[in-house]
C-alpha cells in the first residue's frame, strides 16, 4: 500500500507552514487595520443552499449525511459570507466589512492534470455600502495584499460585467442564444464568440457586433471611452460611468500603472453585477486574486444589500512570490509558443511566418524540442499536449485543433480561428443496423461507443439525453462496431473513404474543427504582445485559401 494523500490534496510541513502562517497574520493584519472582523463559515453547505447563490467554477465534491441531505464542501466562501449577512446579520446597521481565511474544495475538471483540489483562499467582503470610493478600497487591499506576498510585479484587470448585461438585455435575441453568448465568455472562448454574434438569424447585426467587440476591447483609460462609443448608441453604456470613476479613484490612489482595463475577463462565478477584477503575475498562468461586485447575491438568501469583495489564492502567491525572485538575465523574456507537430504544422509555421515571426529552423527541428530564435520560443508538441503547456504556463500561446482544446478542456483564452485543418467530428454505425442501435438503447438504456475522444463524445451523448458507455481506443477505432465491441462510433472524417470502405455510414455530425490561437489568461494580460499577434495571425489567416486536411488534427 502506498501511504499518499488523495490526489489534488497535500501534506505541507512544518518550514512551509511556518512561513504561511507568519504570512497569513501579516494579510490579516492588513485587513483588520482597514475594519474588517474576522468570520469563519462551515466547510460544509447544504447543496440546494450553494445552489442558490449562483453558478460554480467548478464540480463541488459532494457527499449525503445521516438524514440524507446532499451537501456540498465549499467551493467558495463568498456565497457563504451573502447567506449570513442576509439572514443572521440583516439587522445590523451600517457597513459589515468580514474577513477570512478558508480552505476550499473543487473537484478537478481533468483527473490527468495536476490541478490542486484543495486551496487556502484568502478575503474580505464588504457589506452595505456602495460607488468608486468602497470599490476602489476592496481592489487597493488587493493590491497590498499581494505586495504583502512578495508578488512585485502584478496586473490588475479591470472591468464592469454590467455592459455586457444590458446588451444582451436589450438585443431582442433568444434566450438560449443569450446564455451561450455568456457561456462563452465565461469559458474564455473569444472565437465562439465572434461565431454566435455573427448569426444574423438570432441578433441583429448591431447587437451582435458591439457584443463581440466587446469581448476584445483592452488597454489604460481609454478602453472606457472605446467601450462607450460601441455602447452608448444601443443605450447600454450607463454603468460605464461607475467604471470610469473606479479607474479614476485607483489611479489617484496610485494603482493607475497597474491597471488594465480588459472586457473580456468574466469570472466563472456569474454572481458579479458591476465591476469585477483580476490580478495577474507574470509567472504565474491563472489569477493570484479576483473580485468584484455582486449587488444581488444577497437578495437570494434573504434581505438585499450591496456588496463587493475578493479573494486571493495563498498557495499560488506565494509560488508567484518564488517565481519572481529567482535570478533573471535582465533581459526580455522571449515569446514561448507552442507549435504542433504532425499534419497542422506547416500550415502553423506558415501563419506565424504571415504575422512576421521569426521562424527560422521551425520546419526542420531535426531531434531538438525547442527552437529559439529573436525573441521567440517555440516549443514543439503534440497538438493534444498544447493545451496543457499553455494553461500550465510552460507556453504563453499556442496553436491546436478546437478538438484538443475541447478534449483537454484546459483553462486557456480562445482568441482566434486560423480556419486551417479543418476536419468534421461525425457518429457513424455499420450500414443498416439503426433499428438494432435503437432497439438496444431502448432495451439497455445506453449506446456503446468506441471513440479517441471521449470528453467530446460524451458532452455530444448528453446534449442529446442519451445515456453512453466509452470505449476508449487510440488505434482503428472502425474494428470496434465491426466486432460488436460498440454499436457506434465518434471519430474524424475527411473524405468518409474509410467509413465507406468497411461498411460504415454517417447518422450524425457532431462538430467541425479548424486550429485555434490561444493564450494562458495571464500571458494575454501581462504581455502586450499575445493579443498583437493574435489580431496578426487572425488577418493573414483570413487572406488564405486552406484547404480541408485529411486525418485527425492529434
Amino acid at each position: 500500500m502506498i501511504y499518499s494523500t488523495p490526489q489534488g490534496f497535500r501534506d505541507i510541513l512544518p518550514d512551509e507552514a511556518l512561513r504561511r502562517e507568519v504570512l497569513v497574520r501579516r494579510l490579516q493584519d492588513l485587513f483588520a487595520e482597514a475594519g474588517y472582523a474576522p468570520i469563519e463559515t462551515p466547510t460544509l453547505e447544504v447543496m440546494a443552499v450553494a445552489d442558490a447563490g449562483g453558478r460554480m467554477p467548478a464540480s463541488p465534491f459532494r457527499l449525503f449525511d445521516a438524514s440524507g441531505t446532499l451537501l456540498a464542501m465549499r467551493p467558495d466562501v463568498t456565497s457563504q459570507i451573502a447567506r449570513v449577512c442576509a439572514t443572521r446579520l440583516a439587522a445590523q446597521d451600517g457597513p459589515v466589512r468580514l474577513r477570512y481565511t478558508q480552505r476550499v474544495f473543487r473537484e478537478a475538471k481533468n483527473p490527468f492534470r495536476a490541478d490542486p483540489r484543495e486551496e487556502t483562499q484568502i478575503g474580505i467582503e464588504c457589506v452595505g455600502p456602495s460607488g468608486a470610493a468602497v470599490d476602489a478600497e476592496v481592489v487597493v487591499l488587493a493590491a497590498r495584499a499581494l505586495e504583502l506576498c512578495g508578488v512585485g510585479e502584478f496586473t490588475i484587470a479591470v472591468a464592469s460585467v454590467g455592459v455586457l448585461r444590458r446588451l444582451l438585455e436589450s438585443c431582442g435575441a433568444p434566450e438560449p442564444w443569450r446564455r451561450a453568448v455568456l457561456e462563452a465568455y465565461h469559458a474564455s472562448d473569444l472565437v465562439e464568440v465572434d461565431r454566435l454574434c455573427s448569426d444574423a438569424a438570432c441578433v441583429a447585426p448591431v447587437y451582435g457586433s458591439a457584443i463581440a467587440s466587446l469581448a476584445r476591447i483592452r488597454g489604460g483609460r481609454g478602453a472606457v471611452a472605446e467601450a462607450e462609443a460601441l455602447a452608448g448608441p444601443l443605450g447600454c453604456a450607463g454603468c460605464l460611468a461607475e467604471l470610469k470613476s473606479l479607474v479614476d479613484e485607483l489611479d489617484r490612489r496610485g494603482l493607475g500603472e497597474r491597471l488594465l482595463v480588459d472586457f473580456s475577463i468574466m469570472s466563472s462565478f456569474d454572481y458579479y453585477t458591476g465591476f469585477v477584477f483580476e490580478v495577474f503575475a507574470p509567472a504565474r498562468a491563472d489569477a493570484l486574486a479576483r473580485g468584484g461586485r455582486y449587488d444581488n447575491m444577497l437578495g437570494s438568501y434573504g434581505a438585499s444589500r450591496p456588496a463587493a469583495g475578493f479573494a486571493l489564492g495563498l498557495e499560488a502567491c506565494m509560488e508567484a512570490a518564488e517565481q519572481q525572485g529567482a535570478p533573471t538575465s535582465g533581459e526580455a523574456r522571449p515569446l514561448r509558443v507552442a507549435v504542433p507537430k504532425g499534419s497542422l504544422n506547416a500550415d502553423a509555421i506558415a501563419v506565424l511566418a504571415g504575422a512576421g515571426l521569426d521562424v527560422s529552423g521551425l520546419a526542420h527541428p531535426g531531434r531538438s524540442l525547442i527552437i529559439r530564435n529573436r525573441g521567440v520560443e517555440y516549443l514543439i508538441v503534440r497538438p493534444s499536449d498544447a493545451p496543457a503547456l499553455v494553461a500550465l504556463g510552460a507556453a504563453d500561446c499556442g496553436i491546436c485543433g478546437l478538438d484538443s482544446l475541447l478534449e483537454t478542456d484546459a483553462s486557456v483564452v480562445q482568441l482566434a480561428d486560423l480556419r486551417f485543418g479543418a476536419c468534421r467530428f461525425i457518429v457513424a454505425e455499420p450500414a443498416g443496423t439503426s433499428d438494432e442501435v435503437r432497439e438496444r438503447y431502448e432495451r439497455h438504456g445506453s449506446v456503446r461507443v468506441a471513440t479517441k475522444y471521449p470528453r467530446i463524445a460524451q458532452r455530444y451523448y448528453e446534449g442529446r439525453c442519451m445515456k453512453c458507455d466509452i470505449v476508449a481506443l487510440h488505434g482503428n477505432i472502425e474494428l470496434a462496431p465491426l466486432t460488436g465491441l460498440a454499436e457506434q462510433i465518434v471519430d474524424i472524417t475527411a473524405t468518409g473513404a474509410t467509413l465507406r470502405e468497411n461498411n460504415l455510414v454517417i447518422v450524425d455530425d457532431v462538430l467541425s474543427s479548424t486550429a485555434r490561437f490561444f493564450a494562458n489568461g495571464s500571458a494575454l494580460r501581462t504581455d502586450e504582445r499575445i493579443g498583437e499577434l493574435a489580431a496578426r495571425l487572425s488577418d493573414f489567416a483570413a487572406t488564405q485559401p486552406f484547404e480541408p486536411i485529411a486525418g485527425s488534427t492529434n
